[in-house]
């Protein structure tokens, strides 16, 4: 008897390890004599490529002959399971006076069996949504601001960004962004490592009080070790362009009205500070809503521009011959060690801490310090207002004017494509966002409203 007990490892009952010879389980005592012999198995296949045995009982079967090949070019005859005479389980053949299928009837002529079912589809039908949820959601207007899902296109989308249907995360619309407007353009891009998109941009165009045409831009970079950087730099940049487009037309000098973007800029990131007592308990070591800004002022004959933090603007003249500039100074440690002469810029900016900001926007902020500047260039080229997660990868004057497309000025929007596309390749550690302004500014005739 013991000989003829299966060997197990372990307990088929409570998967308890078994030692040689036990006849019950010692966890749960099964008796192991009940567990059946395994079959004879006889696999189609072997791992070492013998040929598995043939069972009597399919010896005596008259199989076809599959004629064989001329040469090997000749592909091989592929007989069909039809081909075989067909029994029932008890070996029985089957009747032949069966009726035969339609002509042309994908339903095989000796045993009946469909051999045409269709295949599995790669992508299955989403739910259809709850009438209770997503009632009309074509029908809904805009203005009420109901999202329909980007995938299933019926759900409506809640306010955390996933489709109340179907589930599905809708892609953030701050991911990636552009925007041409006359003869600038602005592009803004997540990047490869983050996880959202922390930098904001507003673009825009006035006519000054004598009819000249003037060109704003301002890129802001959100502070990642502060709460909500992405809504910082939205009201940042969205609150010094409004100021910017509302002063110039009134006569205000350009870098008058840089001065006064920024500070109306920091009131509204500090804005955001103000939030319920509660909130803070939650998270009592939070930073407050911080970021960097800098912005360009472009007429006809003056280039203005006005900075807090990091982010830079660089000027690339159209005739590559002339030297490129770079117009602003960071408010980083990095800065403050070279202008201190205790180290060159090359090892500050190897520096880890080389990026550790001394200015920006937000409540928290030492001092408010808004940098401005005039330019009166005497040629013709373009203003390139971006973020560290672009000129991380273009640090100096002469390395951004070497990416910086040669027809920058009559093709802003493609150029700032070509940058952003730098930073990526480069690796895209950072949100990415650049703007280019051509000066001089067009003439009245090419700006629109």
């Amino acid at each position: 008897m013991m000989s003829q007990m299966p060997q197990l490892s372990a307990c088929p009952s409570c998967e308890e390890p078994l030692e040689s010879g036990d006849r019950f389980c010692g966890a749960c005592g099964y008796d192991l004599s009940a567990v059946p012999a395994p079959p004879d198995d006889h696999p189609t296949l072997t791992m070492n490529g013998a040929v598995p045995p043939v069972p009597e009982e399919a010896a005596d079967v008259d199989w076809p002959v599959v004629p064989q090949p001329e040469n090997s070019e000749t592909p091989p005859v592929v007989l069909l399971p039809t081909d075989l005479p067909g029994t029932d389980s008890g070996g029985t053949p089957l009747p032949s006076n069966a009726p035969l299928p339609p002509a042309g009837s994908p339903v095989a002529a000796a045993t009946g069996v469909r051999f045409d079912r269709p295949p599995e589809p790669d992508e299955y039908p989403l739910q259809a949504p709850d009438p209770r949820v997503a009632a009309e959601p074509s029908t809904a207007g805009e203005g009420e601001g109901v999202k329909v899902c980007v995938a299933c296109r019926s759900g409506r989308v809640d306010p955390d960004g996933y489709c109340e249907n179907c589930g599905h995360a809708q892609p953030r619309e701050r991911d990636h962004m552009e925007q041409e407007l006359g003869p600038l353009a602005a592009v803004s891009d997540r990047g490869l490592r983050h996880h959202r998109n922390e930098d904001a941009f507003a673009v825009g165009q006035c006519v000054l009080p004598d009819g000249a045409p003037a060109l704003v831009a301002v890129v802001c970079d959100g502070v990642s070790s502060a709460t909500r950087p992405d809504a910082a730099s939205l009201a940042a940049s969205q609150k010094a362009g409004e100021a910017l487009l509302a002063a110039l037309p009134q006569g205000t000098h350009p870098q008058a009205a840089m001065h006064e973007a920024i500070i109306a800029a920091s009131h509204a990131v500090n804005s955001l500070a103000e939030e319920p007592a509660t909130a803070r308990e939650h998270a009592p070591h939070q930073n407050a809503p911080a970021c960097t800004l800098v912005g360009s002022v472009v007429t006809p004959t003056l280039l203005v521009v006005g900075w807090v933090g990091d982010s830079r603007a660089y000027w690339i003249p159209v005739d590559r011959s002339s030297p490129p500039a770079r117009l602003t100074e960071d408010d980083s440690w990095a800065a403050q060690m070279v202008a201190a002469g205790l180290m060159s810029e090359a090892e500050a900016y190897a520096d880890e801490r080389a990026h550790a900001i001394t200015g920006w926007l937000g409540a928290d902020a030492y001092e408010l310090e808004p940098h401005t500047a005039s330019f009166k260039p005497d040629r013709p080229g373009v203003v390139v207002v971006c973020t560290d997660g672009l000129w991380n990868y273009a640090e100096s004057a002469e390395e951004m004017a070497e990416i910086v497309p040669a027809d920058a000025a009559v093709r802003p929007l493609h150029s700032a494509q070509v940058l952003v596309g730098h930073a990526l390749d480069g690796g895209g550690h950072d949100n990415v966002t650049v703007a280019v302004v051509p000066f001089p500014a067009p003439p009245q005739g090419a700006v629109s409203g």
